[in-house]
């Protein structure tokens, strides 16, 4: 009988401390740790800042925010060039990297042991068919919401709406909840197709060699047969996955706080070696260089850090949604659950 999303959590949880703690590792968290970082299993997630309204009128200019730099207009464009080039080439490298290293946490899951170098060899067509899949899906996703929100608001003006506002403020309020109800539901749907891809179509790819077209024209007769069993685990993942990210984020609070100390030190004993040099600070491409340099590094050792911490988060799901699929998908019950060697009769005496 398969089971259920809430029998497959004692496995999971028993699974975990087996492959972390029985014996503890530190070389293999630092594996895991490395990559669950660029397989996304960190388990936190968040963001936002404040909305700085800064004045642009002729009253308010630059010269009133000592504080901001002066930059170049020439540079400026050139760095808006370099970062419009620099920044897709960089997210699709991340894809790459990130579709590789789904299929080397997927082996160190089910073999409990992680070997970076000989998994990342030992997937690289499945690992490429999966990069193609989420390159093409990021992309339709992307897509969709353009639509989703450009339509109605390209409909909204061709209506009059927004000549003025102010005549049409209770349609546009029924319209803008609409519109938004729309887009959370199209947002869950393109999550719940991302999570069952790489926690029900990447087994099946990895074991059968499959694309992940395939592997969703296989999947979608087992969730149409069992709806209720399926949706239980999205609905038990999220919970899991709540209560992990706010176990992940206080650690990593904490951890910031005491990285914040040594980082801050490095900073201002670089600043004054510079001043006593004699070095003068600007605003140029080898400054701004350097420091976005220097960010990305501190961002990554950050990130590092919190992977690190998060390493019985990052072995806990994959071991959880393998045991739940593992009673619906047998050629993966082969490889958890591997038939014993046959016992070989004692040689007969002559």
């Amino acid at each position: 009988m398969p089971l259920s999303a809430t029998d497959a959590m004692g496995p999971a949880f028993e699974h975990t401390k087996t492959q972390l703690f029985r014996p503890f590792r530190l070389a293999q968290w630092t594996k895991l740790a490395l990559v669950g970082l660029f397989a996304g299993e960190m388990g936190t997630g968040g963001g936002g800042g404040p909305n700085l309204n800064i004045p642009t009128s002729g009253k308010h200019s630059q010269h009133n925010f000592p504080g901001l730099p002066h930059i170049d207009p020439a540079l400026l464009v050139t760095l808006v060039i370099v970062l419009a080039v620099v920044i897709p080439v960089l997210w699709l490298l991340f894809l790459y990297i990130n579709s590789r290293m789904r299929f080397v946490l997927f082996d160190s899951v089910v073999t409990k042991h992680c070997s970076i170098r000989q998994m990342w060899r030992s997937r690289g067509g499945p690992a490429l068919r999966y990069f193609g899949w989420q390159v093409a899906f990021t992309l339709l996703a992307f897509a969709g919401m353009i639509v989703l929100v450009g339509i109605p608001a390209l409909l909204a003006f061709l209506a009059g709406w927004f000549s003025p506002p102010g005549q049409h403020i209770g349609r546009l309020i029924l319209a803008g909840l609409f519109v938004f109800f729309l887009f959370i539901v199209y947002v869950a749907a393109i999550a719940c197709v991302h999570v069952f891809t790489k926690d029900f179509v990447v087994p099946q790819m990895a074991i059968e060699d499959i694309s992940a077209i395939e592997g969703w024209r296989r999947l979608l007769p087992m969730l149409r047969s069992e709806k209720g069993g399926y949706a239980a685990y999205a609905g038990m993942k999220i919970v899991l996955a709540l209560g992990a990210a706010l176990a992940v984020t206080m650690a990593a609070v904490m951890l910031f706080l005491v990285l914040l100390i040594p980082i801050g030190g490095l900073g201002l004993i670089s600043v004054l070696l510079a001043k006593s040099a004699g070095i003068a600070f600007s605003w140029n491409v080898l400054t701004i260089t350097a420091l976005v340099v220097a960010g990305c590094v501190v961002l990554f050792l950050i990130f590092y850090a919190v992977s690190l911490i998060s390493v019985p988060v990052i072995v806990f799901f994959p071991a959880y949604s393998i045991y739940f699929f593992t009673s619906r998908y047998h050629r993966l019950a082969d490889l958890i659950y591997p038939p014993p060697a046959p016992v070989m009769p004692p040689p007969q005496p002559a």
